[in-house]
């Protein structure tokens, strides 16, 4: 595809990068002569061009992506199938669990998070916990069943995420982004990720780590939200 060097169809027709570098060229040389060349020399500058275009590209979409990510900006489907934006969570504490049914830590966790969740749920945290199947295969159920379970046998009230996985190349963007943002991939079950009013990660535990153990920093977060809160009044 050859280019028109005319200024007013240069604004019209090509994108910016392109339109700038080509001007550049016609500043430096004759317009006609130009016109006149052949389609190898065109062929030619467009290959000369292409590195530059496609740099200035890739820096726009990489600034843009840094600005907008943060984990309230994902949208997941729920255990019940409904697709929902974690949006609805920014200007809270949350703390992500990758969760299963049959694991040695099941019992422990899912107790002391749904006592974090009775205790501090009322004042802008959240547990979010997303159920894996990936390691010693303990979440074998479906999502109607795990959700079901964990009702009745730990009386959960904290979101239950669809089932996903949490590693690998079909890891999930949410915790593609967790393992990002904090250097720390989950290598089996219970992994914890806290996550701040912005939608950072604060720090992430692996499943050794009790929650009880991390309950003060849950709580001091939780403080300074009410306190803020307490000010804007």
């Amino acid at each position: 595809m050859g280019f028109c060097f005319d200024t007013e169809c240069r604004r019209k027709c090509c994108p910016p990068p392109v339109c700038n570098l080509i001007a550049g060229v016609v500043r430096d040389g004759d317009p006609e002569e130009l016109e006149e060349a052949s389609p190898l020399f065109v062929l030619s500058l467009s290959v000369k061009m292409l590195p530059g275009v496609l740099t200035v590209l890739l820096a726009f979409f990489i600034l843009t992506e840094s600005k907008q990510k943060d984990l309230y900006t994902f949208k997941v489907v729920n255990s019940r199938g409904k697709l929902v934006s974690l949006e609805k969570y920014r200007g809270s504490v949350s703390l992500v669990v990758n969760v299963a049914s049959e694991c040695g830590f099941t019992e422990e966790h899912y107790k002391d998070l749904q006592q974090l969740q009775r205790d501090f749920g009322p004042y802008h945290f959240n547990v979010l916990a997303f159920p894996c199947n990936q390691f010693g295969q303990q979440e074998p159920g479906s999502d109607k069943e795990i959700d079901s379970f964990v009702r009745r046998v730990y009386g959960v009230s904290f979101p239950l995420f669809s089932k996903i996985s949490v590693v690998g190349i079909g890891a999930n963007n949410v915790y593609k982004y967790l393992a990002e943002s904090s250097g720390k991939e989950p290598d089996w079950n219970f992994w914890k990720y806290l996550i701040n009013v912005n939608g950072k990660v604060e720090d992430a535990w692996g499943p050794k780590v009790s929650v009880k153990e991390i309950r003060p920093k849950i709580a001091e977060m939780v403080r300074q939200i009410i306190l803020k809160k307490k000010e804007e009044l």
